[in-house]
């Protein structure tokens, strides 16, 4: 019965149900390419087929590496990399500066499954699947114990080279790739920008829609982040391309059903009902794309004093090359050119990794840093060979770039902090009464350990008495007791039907539900859409939680990327009434990593 009245009350309102979009009859063939080029030795004569602009030269700065992926420099020039198959990390210097390392690779740090490597403040940062770890950097260039800070990262599936990097705000940024080619995950933290403390006790979700975006960084002008994400395989040789975006925090970048400029995945379908336009209007589209399946890895703003002046500002990327694609692309190091902070043109800028008219290649780019000299270096880890770009021409060379601004980020992260809770604000503004309760949280007692995000984290039941002339009810879920987020929102909802009062516990962490029909859950303060349980910091004193219920007079338009302001902005003048419960919690005990 309370099914056919809600849906009685959206035809009054007109506004459709959207519904699952099971058997929609897409019959489409993609012309599908399976193609690896041959991997062979960088040979003299195939080293001298390796082209850059003119002034440029490459050469190989050291050899024999192994599996050596991510590259980080640090203040003193010392550069470090980190290989994969091997499982650690290894430290190269050039002390007297001919363009080599002095000798050979000394093994600083060993983890399993080390990927991310970044300094910040003297000290290393690792990155494995699921772990960080850090350690200081010694005077020597070694590196101290290591020390596990987060240990709970979700686990990988297809794409399990997790990286991180310090933004100007002091923050860790964290790239989750997606466990599978395109599908829904069911972890919101893949497929994923993670944001964290340098410690590792707080995260958020920074930005979602991203298949696996090995390579970011921040303009040195305007402090905005930017990334290169991997596209979709098995689409076809020239579909999806390989995307740059810029990435806010909050904003959703279209993956798995979406790509490119708002083109449409056809394998994939959107859970709860949402469609794929409605997801397309919700995502933000690549600000500009590169050749399918080149495969983007790491991804730096040039910022040194050794290129000539025109590259300062500009950015350089690697791409390992694809395997999906005929002809094959990638295999190369681009060029992103930027003017007045805005991308206008990726083109390559060292190619001849391929060889043999595509058929054949002799490195497989991935690391990108730039060398305290200004050289570019460049990590292959099919033939472990690093390189080294460095121009010796007459043009001008660059002034060494200032450190990106922090204002960029730190504006995104202070929005919604600092301000009321909703029910005290003015969007709220009522004469009406709710009255809110719960079968396992009684007004101002503790809230069962199961509801907590350190256990189960599993949405109380809830109930509220009918309000008349409601036509939906909205849930704003606030913690004012935390930090540095005040308040943190655990929840926000709308959209539930009028005829609904009552909400089960253990609703789904989705953002359109099918029980109720039709209910939204939009963006909380950790970057997840749903109930997210209380989880204040160990030994904290008791945190307050507002579970706060309002009846509208109407339906509401909002997209599940809203937040709380979003949604107070939406129902302001269509409050009738407003409620809300109470519930404590503490943390004492420590929980494993």
């Amino acid at each position: 019965m309370k099914l056919r009245t809600a849906l009685a009350a959206l035809a009054v309102l007109g506004v459709a149900p959207a519904l699952a979009q099971q058997g929609d009859g897409t019959d489409i063939a993609y012309p599908v390419s399976v193609f690896k080029p041959n991997k062979l030795l960088p040979t003299s004569d195939k080293l001298a087929q390796i082209s850059a602009p003119e002034g440029f030269t490459v050469e190989p700065f050291a050899a024999g590496l192994g599996n050596v992926r991510i590259l980080a420099v640090a203040d003193d020039g010392t550069i470090y990399a980190s290989r994969r198959e091997e499982g650690d990390v290894i430290m190269l210097r050039d002390a007297d500066g001919d363009g080599k390392a002095d000798k050979a690779p000394v093994v600083v740090a060993t983890r399993p499954q080390t990927h991310g490597i970044a300094i910040h403040e003297g000290r290393l940062y690792i990155a494995t699947v699921k772990e960080i770890f850090v350690g200081d950097i010694l005077d020597d260039g070694t590196i101290g114990e290591l020390e596990m800070i987060v240990g709970d990262l979700p686990d990988a599936g297809q794409h399990p080279n997790r990286v991180l990097e310090f933004g100007p705000d002091g923050m860790i940024y964290y790239s989750s790739g997606s466990t599978c080619n395109a599908c829904n995950e069911s972890n919101a933290e893949n497929a994923a920008m993670l944001r964290m403390t340098p410690d590792g006790a707080s995260r958020t979700i920074f930005a979602s829609g991203l298949r696996n975006t090995i390579g970011y960084d921040w303009h040195p002008e305007t402090g905005e982040l930017w990334g290169l994400d991997h596209g979709i395989d098995f689409l076809g040789d020239d579909v999806q391309p390989e995307e740059l975006n810029r990435l806010e925090q909050g904003k959703q970048y279209g993956w798995p059903h979406v790509h490119g400029e708002g083109d449409f995945n056809p394998q994939s379908t959107p859970v709860g009902g949402i469609t794929k336009q409605q997801w397309r209007d919700q995502s933000e589209p690549m600000v500009i794309g590169y050749t399918a399946h080149a495969a983007p890895m790491q991804f730096r703003f040039y910022t040194g004093s050794g290129f000539p002046a025109e590259y300062q500002g500009d950015a350089f990327a690697t791409m390992r090359g694809s395997w999906n694609r005929n002809p094959a692309s990638g295999y190369e190091i681009v060029h992103i050119a930027f003017e007045n902070g805005e991308p206008t043109a990726i083109e390559p800028f060292v190619t001849g990794f391929l060889t043999d008219d595509g058929t054949t290649h002799i490195a497989r780019p991935v690391g990108l840093a730039v060398a305290a000299d200004g050289a570019l270096l460049m990590a292959d880890d099919a033939n472990g060979v690093i390189y080294r770009i460095a121009y010796d021409g007459e043009d001008t060379a660059a002034e060494p770039a200032a450190a990106a601004p922090s204002d960029a980020m730190e504006q995104q992260a202070a929005e919604g902090v600092g301000v009321p809770l909703a029910l005290e604000r003015e969007e709220t503004a009522t004469e009406g009464e709710v009255t809110v309760s719960s079968p396992t949280i009684e007004a101002g007692a503790s809230i069962p350990e199961k509801h907590s995000d350190y256990a189960d984290g599993v949405s109380p039941a809830l109930a509220w008495n009918m309000i008349d002339g409601a036509a939906s009810y909205a849930i704003i879920m606030e913690d004012p007791d935390a930090a540095p987020i005040t308040p943190f929102v655990h929840w926000v909802a709308w959209n539930i039907p009028a005829s609904v009062f009552d909400l089960p516990e253990g609703l789904q962490e989705q953002p359109r539900l099918v029980a109720p029909e039709g209910m939204m859950q939009g963006r909380n303060s950790a970057g997840t859409n749903g109930y997210f349980g209380p989880k204040p910091p160990v030994g904290d004193p008791v945190h307050h939680y507002h579970f706060q219920i309002l009846a509208l007079d109407k339906l509401l338009d909002l997209p599940a990327t809203a937040d709380r302001d979003d949604l107070l902005a939406a129902m302001e003048g269509h409050v009738l009434a407003k409620g809300e419960l109470v519930g404590l919690y503490q943390q004492s005990v420590e929980p494993p990593k």
